[in-house]
């Protein structure tokens, strides 16, 4: 008897091909693909592009206005040294007995610029500035920046509002109180300050005190430097 030929292997049924399925999947892949070799493109783009530069100052930016404190008054003017101040700024207090010094020895050939710069950290600072402002409004701009640095331990680095204390400061210089209470709360002499505020911002003032002299940002490391800018300068 002749044996029975060997039963063909059973092949696993096959299922029919789902042609748009596998479109499908096919882009799914490739936007995967595009998307992430966007993220790795920009990523190196980014690193490699160079460190942006500090902004230029602004069109408009001032270093002295027409209403800047000019503090000496030199009949034949050599330079001008612009010094950015807050009230409060515990350095700035320590820079009075130089600049006061200096005031006196090249008054007479620089002109001393002050303008208001009170940082944010400060609680009082702008209230200082405004009542130092309301004071100068009324011709006493020097005594009340002398009373302002003299009595910055009393009031300086308390939160609460010292306006009050700083009234009592314009009733001791003989001010009118009428004019100094109305002179502070004026949006006009807010404006004053900020405008200030933003040119010293715009010409790179980070911190107080900050010097300018004939234009040029101060970095200074001595009393010695310092002099000597000014003696080359008033030259």
């Amino acid at each position: 008897m002749t044996p029975a030929p060997p039963t063909a292997p059973k092949l696993p049924a096959t299922k029919p091909v789902d042609t748009a399925k596998r479109i499908r999947t096919v882009l799914w892949a490739l936007l995967a693909f595009i998307v992430v070799a966007g993220v790795i493109g920009y990523a190196v783009l980014t690193a490699a592009k160079p460190a942006p530069t500090a902004a230029a100052p602004a069109a408009d930016a001032q270093l002295v206005r027409e209403d800047s404190h000019r503090v000496t008054t030199p009949a034949t003017e050599k330079a001008q040294l612009v010094e950015f101040l807050d009230f409060e700024c515990e350095s700035c207090r320590a820079a009075v007995p130089l600049v006061e010094k200096l005031k006196k020895e090249y008054g007479d050939r620089i002109t001393f610029v002050n303008r208001y710069f009170p940082l944010p950290g400060h609680r009082n600072s702008g209230t200082a500035a405004l009542a130092v402002e309301a004071a100068a409004q009324q011709g006493k701009y020097q005594q009340m920046y002398t009373k302002m640095f003299d009595s910055q331990p009393q009031w300086g680095e308390k939160q609460d509002s010292q306006a009050a204390l700083f009234r009592t400061y314009a009733q001791d210089l003989g001010l009118d109180m009428a004019k100094y209470d109305a002179t502070v709360a004026a949006e006009a002499t807010k404006d004053r300050i900020r405008k200030d505020i933003a040119d010293g911002k715009a010409l790179g003032v980070t911190g107080t005190p900050t010097f300018f002299l004939n234009g040029e940002k101060l970095t200074l490391n001595s009393e010695e430097q310092f002099r000597q800018l000014l003696d080359d300068a008033a030259k």
